[in-house]
């Protein structure tokens, strides 16, 4: 469903919530508006929810609300990123990634690049010790799904010798007041020539060249789980964690007594973080031996007529 021109999806079967679609990319200029709208649609929403924009004051709207968190960078100049956000360190890998051969631009969305892509989704099965959703799709699926908000997108590719080895996809708001890394992935094998720290990089000097003030990656930390190693790259890159408003909105009775119960959200978040890091922990030693396990089985015989 649609309110103000924005798509409304809705997670959820016996609570559902409803949510802008591309929240961070795009957002509701006139709450109260899209919320008479949503109580007077036959579609059933029992909690809607919504952010507001890094640039806006925090807690400025009178409903109910947590606290919510982005990974968030600051960007004046492409000069001051590399001379005073980040560490020495980083500063190295993205030289580094120069040395190596890796060419960093931004690029058309064609044909080439798509196929780019799809190589880079199907390189492994797993990613960061957990099956990787993007892995095995078709390649007009890795076009559709990369096809999303056209008119504010600036596609950036990391080369090594003429091969897509990385990618950005980056997309800013209504307003050009903030752009999120939508998708970031680059090739495991070929990690040594730090092409990951060279797209953020690009991506901070793509924001500087247009006068956007945010660059953002998503959560710094996710519930309970405050530290782990993306969240140290990101640091590491310039990302600091900026506490957010989240406005949770109740439109039903059951919307109401979800959000007093915590119902709202998920069960991964009523887990003690110990139980979770050591399921994490042998969740990664197993598909990274299952992945091992495949990658060592030896192809089958060819069929005798």
């Amino acid at each position: 469903m649609d309110i103000c021109g924005k798509e409304v999806r809705i997670n959820g079967t016996l609570i559902r919530i409803g949510f802008i679609d591309g929240e961070g990319y795009q957002f509701l200029e006139d709450p109260e508006s899209a919320l008479r709208s949503l109580r007077g649609s036959r579609t059933r929403i029992d909690l809607f929810t919504f952010i507001q924009r890094l640039s806006e004051s925090p807690t400025k709207l009178d409903y109910p609300m947590e606290w919510d968190n982005m990974a968030t960078l600051p960007v004046s100049t492409f000069d001051d990123w590399m001379t005073k956000q980040i560490d020495f360190k980083v500063r190295n890998k993205v030289r580094k990634a120069a040395k190596n051969g890796v060419a960093v631009r931004e690029v058309s969305f064609d044909d080439d690049y798509v196929k780019g892509i799809h190589a880079i989704y199907n390189e492994s099965p797993t990613r960061q010790g957990k099956p990787f959703w993007h892995y095995g799709k078709d390649l007009e699926t890795v076009r559709k799904m990369n096809a999303t908000f056209m008119d504010r997108s600036i596609f950036i590719g990391a080369y090594f010798e003429d091969s897509l080895i990385g990618f950005v996809k980056l997309v800013f708001d209504e307003n050009r007041s903030q752009a999120g890394l939508m998708q970031i992935v680059s090739m495991t094998s070929h990690q040594d020539k730090a092409p990951t720290n060279a797209l953020i990089a690009q991506s901070v000097k793509s924001c500087a060249d247009r006068g956007i003030s945010y660059l953002w990656y998503a959560n710094m930390s996710y519930g309970k789980k405050q530290v782990d190693g993306l969240a140290d790259f990101k640091r590491h890159n310039g990302f600091q964690k900026i506490e957010i408003p989240r406005y949770y909105v109740p439109l039903t009775l059951a919307g109401r007594m979800a959000f007093r119960l915590g119902l709202h959200h998920g069960i991964a978040d009523w887990i003690p973080e110990p139980v979770a890091a050591t399921y994490r922990k042998f969740r990664k030693q197993w598909y990274k031996k299952k992945t091992f396990s495949t990658e060592k089985m030896p192809s089958e015989p060819a069929s005798q007529s």
